[in-house]
């Protein structure tokens, strides 16, 4: 239940209370602050609760982007103020303040032109340290006006504004990518407004677009002209929904924990899906054509990238004198505004990349698609990658321990790699580069083996993977503050997810690499979990299932044993199997963590590449 207070004495002729039962509260009066304390008081503590100035004059989404955003505890504009539960007992301190502090008589009736209640008390939390969020309104009236001169302009500055031309437009992202922005988004946003008015939820909206997506990779799975024309099709449609889900958040502020879950992981499940269908139509179509390890390659390349974009955030996420020649010039290059557009289609973002898929689907063949993908994906690590490598080489920057424990916990190190530590961790010798020396000599000893000599299959590439598990332990025996230390994670999930390709490719093993594309997509779900549970504030998953999955360096060893080990369909049933107890794990914790009361609505409202 959500229970809105209205300071002051009523204002004639105002339908700001019917404006806030439209947002769904329940309006209660309270002449002056000691009334307020009063109301909190007998409140049930777990509902919202709001502070709104009976002289506020505004946009009614003003009071809907201040009142009802579930992503923060409290939140404020002039005139209004809200608290949730876990800041309920904050705000009830600050009131009763300002009731105990008020002249005169213990209930003073809030009439000054200059005592605003509302504001005094979000003044009062900023002070004692509940940090009050507020939203940018931009064109939108929020105000309390002091006289009937000003009401009268605030209430014709209130009519000379669009509200809902605002509303659409802030729907958006305020950065997107070049085929989203002009080519999705001019639609899209009508389509959200459309749900948001029939009661359909951004959850439900997500669950439609990964429907769709999963229809489209069963077409493709046909194999026939009609069915990759109508995959193509279904994945632009799946597209435009996951925009609307997006949309239809914004625009009604519809934020959850399970949305953020969604949000999160639906996209990846969504593109990894349709790889498979296009793998499997290949094989299944007239030419018979085997494109399984172009489908994992793709799979791989793309999480990698992902990687990348992730380390290199949290790892300058709070970093100071955060500067660099390299971003000076990016800024400068942000002022022309056709290079805007060309570098962020140069990074290939999701909009961009589905487009080409779906068109290249309906008009070439699964391998030109897993061609042209790998080439283009391939091109856009190059270049955001270097691109990073010069900012963190130029920058004079200090990390932060927040950081350098992102980092660690995105390594994603087992046991093995924390028995290195253990022994040889304070024996190793410091040095600004030693931890991307170290990660990146443990992926080359891993493949130099397997790449030159062939030996991928056989119990000489055990010792292989035992030298990666030591050094990828050297590479986390520090902290990871060091400027290019961001690059710990990509080399170990470049070197995780390559070698279960090499083995499966190189075993010629019948089924062998669908069995590998299922464990890497396993193990991918379970590193994007771990970046949002990041993202959230709330740290990476719990120790012991990282533990259980063995770690990256437990995984490596794991998979080149059975290769060794097993010949045959015997490889094959090993990788399924360990697909299938890792995906088990970590899908059922992280269902678990993110239906769970204290996981946060996280939601990306940076427009970054996806």
């Amino acid at each position: 239940m959500s229970t809105a207070i209205l300071t002051g004495p009523p204002v004639a002729g105002s339908s700001l209370a019917d404006d806030l039962r439209s947002l769904g509260f329940d309006v209660r009066m309270a002449a002056d602050a000691a009334d307020a304390a009063a109301e909190l008081a007998a409140l049930p503590p777990r509902g919202r609760v709001a502070l709104v100035d009976a002289r506020f004059v505004g946009h009614v989404h003003s009071l809907r982007l201040a009142l009802t955003d579930p992503r923060f505890p409290a939140a404020a504009v002039t005139g209004a103020l809200t608290a949730q539960p876990e800041a309920r007992a904050a705000l009830a301190r600050a009131v009763t303040a300002a009731a105990e502090s008020a002249p005169g008589a213990a209930h003073t009736t809030v009439t000054a032109a200059a005592t605003v209640l509302p504001d005094e008390i979000a003044d009062a939390l900023d002070a004692g340290g509940a940090a009050v969020h507020r939203p940018d309104l931009g064109v939108l009236v929020a105000d309390v006006p002091a006289d009937p001169e000003a009401r009268a302009a605030a209430r014709a500055d209130v009519e000379a504004v669009d509200e809902e031309a605002v509303r659409l437009r802030t729907a958006v992202k305020s950065r997107d990518g070049f085929f989203t922005t002009y080519c999705i988004s001019p639609y899209s946003r009508y389509i959200a407004r459309w749900c948001a008015r029939r009661g359909l939820t951004p959850n439900q909206v997500t669950t439609a677009s990964l429907i769709t997506a999963l229809i489209a990779a069963a077409c493709a799975a046909t194999g026939t002209r009609p069915g990759f024309v109508a995959a193509g099709v279904l994945l632009l449609a799946s597209f435009v929904l996951d925009c609307t889900d997006g949309q239809l958040a914004r625009y009604s502020l519809q934020y959850s924990t399970l949305g953020a879950w969604l949000d999160a992981t639906f996209d990846r499940a969504k593109e990894y899906a349709y790889y498979a269908g296009l793998a499997i139509g290949a094989a299944h179509g007239g030419g018979h054509d085997d494109v399984w390890a172009l489908a994992l390659g793709a799979m791989v390349l793309q999480t990698c990238r992902h990687v990348v974009d992730f380390s290199f955030n949290e790892a300058n996420h709070d970093a100071s004198a955060n500067t660099s020649p390299t971003a000076a010039l990016s800024d400068r290059l942000d002022s022309v505004g056709w290079t805007v557009w060309l570098r962020r289609m140069i990074v290939l973002p999701i909009g961009e990349r589905w487009a080409m898929i779906a068109v290249l689907t309906a008009l070439t063949t699964p391998r030109v698609v897993f061609y042209v993908l790998l080439i283009g994906c391939a091109l856009a690590a190059c270049y955001t990658t270097a691109g990073r490598v010069l900012r963190s080489l130029t920058r004079k920057a200090r990390r932060t321990d927040r950081a350098a424990q992102a980092l660690a916990d995105l390594a994603d190190s087992g046991p093995l790699a924390d028995g290195v530590v253990r022994t040889l961790g304070r024996t190793l010798p410091t040095g600004t580069y030693n931890a991307p020396f170290w990660a990146l000599l443990a992926a080359v000893c891993l493949f130099v083996g397997p790449v030159l000599t062939g030996n991928g299959g056989t119990w000489r590439a055990l010792p292989q993977a035992v030298v990666y598990a030591v050094f990828a332990g050297c590479a986390v025996a520090r902290p990871l503050k060091g400027p290019l230390d961001w690059l710990v994670p990509p080399f170990f999930r470049a070197a995780e997810y390559g070698i279960i390709l090499l083995l499966a490719a190189q075993s010629g093993v019948n089924g062998a690499l669908p069995a590998a594309f299922g464990l890497v997509a396993a193990v991918a779900y379970h590193h994007y979990d771990t970046v949002y549970r990041i993202r959230g504030g709330t740290g990476a998953p719990p120790n012991w299932l990282v533990r259980m999955v063995g770690g990256h360096e437990g995984r490596v060893l794991a998979v080149t044993a059975a290769a060794a080990l097993w010949h045959g369909q015997g490889f094959t049933i090993a990788l399924t199997v360990l697909a299938s107890a890792i995906a088990l794990a970590v899908l059922s914790e992280s269902i678990r963590f993110w239906v769970s009361s204290k996981a946060p609505a996280v939601h990306d409202e940076t427009g970054e590449p996806a």
